[in-house]
């Protein structure tokens, strides 16, 4: 009995091991993964086979994601990577850099304020360019000099600037092989040069040139002069009346037995009867149309009167001109690449009336002038003005004309005009814009003695430039500004702004900006 129920017991557990063996064969069976009989021999090694595809598909996308995400991470990182070796790696122009930027993936750094200049070591070993750039699209440039009567056919007395009618506005800028446009100095108009001064700036060649208006300043003596360009160049110093008489009261002007008036290495330009109201806008007349003041000059670099040049001119030319065979060099903003970023930038910094630069920008707005983006061909639509390197040539004349036409038709802020007339000129005047750390470090920038404005600065609505209001928000120069007379309107320069424009600008609404540095 003991025996049995022994026996019993024992086979209990392999009864259920061969049901488990039928239960699981019936399984692969039914389940139609192998025909009926008995298992393959590679059964296990397919198995094995298709879960080590499986991991190595995934491993794999895996592996490729992530060296997609390191490679865009290091492209990233050259962009902003201070070793020369790396940074040269970066391009910014790629789509990819452009999509992780709008995408906001990149880093918002600080522009660097400044930077070395790879300029070259010696200026005793720089050889001169011969000749000139040839012209290959203007290649005759004339310019109107006998302002025209108004449409009364009654004569006013001759602008500076002119008359230009809005259709020889925009005729101004179809370019052609002869072209003649306005281009200040139009006769008896003022800004006049003394017989002296013509006859000596007949023999540069190589001009610096520099400017002070209002008596805000003195000259700031360059340094760093090699004695090959003390010889080569002439520091040309324009001046009004006021500062002349300002200079000779703060430091010693020496004259000499031709009549010439020197202030160290500077031989200071008076211009008698100054063509504007605005100081600021008599300013640019040397800056913007030098190669007018001083038609001999080949070469011309513009520097503002508060600054001190610390490097030597011909080296200047050299990295600026030949070596990338440009005629116009200019630097880029250091924080606006818009012209209305910039527009918004000088009525919140009081630098002209608010309704007048708003409509500026409509005019420009309406002409088709839309907000910098990455994708237009230019770095910006907005230089820093203060130095300028130029080879006079008949295109590069003809752009500084037609910048200067739009400064005296309009605004005095020329960093409004300068991306404009770019545009207009549809990509055909090549220039060299540099960056902004570059700039910087070309000068030390000397603190104004005083700041000169006009009383037009202060505006803020249309009626007080019509008379009907009153300025509350006077500033510390009030008294000291031009407009004593209580004349807020200027009555020789920005004339466009109060002559019947050709379109309606009732419907322009400008662009939205946003406010990228407070500084700016």
């Amino acid at each position: 009995m003991e025996k049995d129920v022994q026996r019993s017991v024992s086979l209990r557990p392999n009864r259920r091991a061969d049901r488990s063996n039928q239960s699981s064969h019936s399984k692969d069976i039914e389940g139609g993964f192998f025909s009926p009989g008995r298992l393959p021999q590679d059964y296990p090694m397919k198995i094995v086979w298709k879960k080590g595809f499986i991991r190595l598909v995934l491993v794999g996308g895996i592996l490729w994601m992530l060296l997609i995400l390191v490679a865009s991470l290091f492209h990233l990182w050259s962009c902003h990577s201070s070793i020369s070796f790396f940074s040269a790696m970066c391009n910014k122009e790629s789509k990819l850099f452009s999509l992780m930027d709008n995408m906001g993936f990149t880093p918002k750094s600080q522009p660097q304020h400044r930077c070395q200049i790879p300029l070259a070591k010696d200026p005793d070993k720089i050889v001169i360019p011969k000749g000139r750039t040839p012209d290959t699209i203007v290649k005759n440039l004339s310019y109107v000099i006998e302002d025209e009567p108004l449409n009364n056919n009654f004569q006013s007395t001759p602008l500076f600037g002119g008359h230009q009618s809005w259709s020889q506005r925009e005729e101004s800028f179809k370019l052609k092989p002869t072209m003649k446009v306005h281009c200040g100095f139009i006769r008896n108009g003022g800004a006049e040069m003394a017989p002296a001064d013509i006859k000596y700036v007949k023999k540069c060649r190589f001009v610096v040139a520099s400017g002070i208006f209002d008596g805000y300043d003195v000259p700031h003596q360059p340094s760093n002069i090699s004695p090959r360009s003390k010889k080569l160049f002439c520091f040309l110093m324009v001046v009004d009346e006021i500062s002349l008489d300002f200079i000779k009261e703060n430091v010693t002007v020496r004259e000499d037995d031709k009549g010439g008036k020197w202030v160290g290495i500077w031989r200071l330009i008076p211009l008698k009867h100054p063509p504007y109201d605005e100081p600021r806008r008599n300013g640019k007349v040397p800056k913007i149309i030098t190669h007018r003041l001083f038609p001999k000059a080949q070469y011309s670099i513009w520097i503002d009167g508060k600054m001190e040049l610390i490097v030597d001119p011909l080296l200047m030319l050299e990295r600026y001109l030949w070596r990338g065979k440009y005629t116009f060099a200019i630097a880029q903003h250091k924080h606006h690449h818009s012209i209305y970023e910039e527009a918004d930038a000088n009525k919140r910094r009081k630098r002209y009336a608010r309704p007048l630069l708003d409509l500026h920008m409509k005019i420009y707005r309406y002409e088709g002038m839309d907000s910098w983006s990455p994708q237009k061909k230019t770095i910006s639509d907005v230089p820093e003005g203060a130095i300028i390197v130029r080879e006079h040539t008949e295109m590069s004349n003809l752009f500084s004309c037609l910048w200067f036409n739009e400064v005296n038709l309009f605004t005095p802020r020329d960093q409004l005009s300068f991306g404009y007339v770019v545009y207009r000129l549809k990509g055909l005047f090549e220039f060299f814009m540099f960056p902004n750390c570059e700039y910087n470090s070309l000068f030390v920038l000397h603190p104004h003695i005083r700041e000169h404005s006009s009383r037009i600065e202060w505006v803020t609505n249309w009626n007080q430039l019509k008379g009907n209001g009153t300025i509350s928000n006077k500033g510390k120069d009030w008294d000291q500004a031009s407009g004593k007379n209580g004349n807020l309107i200027e009555s020789r320069g920005g004339l466009g702004l109060w002559t019947p424009y050709p379109g309606n600008l009732d419907s322009v609404a400008l662009p939205p900006v946003t406010r990228t540095s407070k500084a700016g």
